[in-house]
């Protein structure tokens, strides 16, 4: 996936500035699926507009700065799905975590126990900021396919974050009685 066709699916529920984008998008709704900066948004809101993908009006403002709020447009729409057609290749998994705990033999337990409890507490973090989101739950009637689309997500999410808490539990357990 490329941070240019998350973009485009946020823009094709609202037009929106590069600013809310990062707020509340990128800080907020896809946070669990796609981190990004602001430097990163605004290069890649640059190319879009390059590529026909997006527009960009001004608005202009008296008593603030002025505003570029970009919009989807059907060139957009038609990358965005043809990229929701593609089957994906298996995501790279760089977990730093993990890279330590293969080489942390020569560490004493204590050390090692330290950064998986560390470890534990964000994952906790994350996985109550994931279970705060409010969507509707699945099989519920009254959500639409968009919200249906973004629970399944979620509940990946939720599950993913909540096995990785259970193993690290279990590795400090192991750690602590060998």
């Amino acid at each position: 996936m490329s941070l240019a066709h998350a973009i485009l699916g946020l823009l094709q529920q609202e037009q929106r500035t590069g600013y809310d984008l990062k707020i509340s998008c990128f800080d907020g709704c896809v946070a669990h699926l796609w981190p990004a900066d602001q430097a990163q948004i605004y290069r890649t809101l640059d190319k879009l507009v390059e590529q026909g993908w997006i527009s960009c009006t001004l608005e202009i403002q008296r008593d603030r700065p002025n505003r570029k709020v970009y919009s989807i447009t059907e060139g957009g729409k038609g990358e965005l799905i043809r990229w929701l057609q593609c089957p994906q290749t298996l995501p790279t998994v760089r977990d730093p975590l993990l890279v330590q705990l293969h080489f942390a033999a020569q560490l004493p337990d204590e050390a090692i126990i330290q950064l998986l409890e560390q470890q534990l507490a964000a994952r906790k973090e994350k996985l109550a900021e994931c279970e705060n989101v409010e969507l509707p739950m699945l099989g519920d009637r009254a959500a639409n396919r968009e919200q249906m689309m973004q629970r399944l997500v979620l509940e990946l999410a939720i599950r993913r974050e909540q096995t990785y808490i259970d193993w690290l539990k279990t590795a400090i357990d192991v750690i602590s009685h060998q």
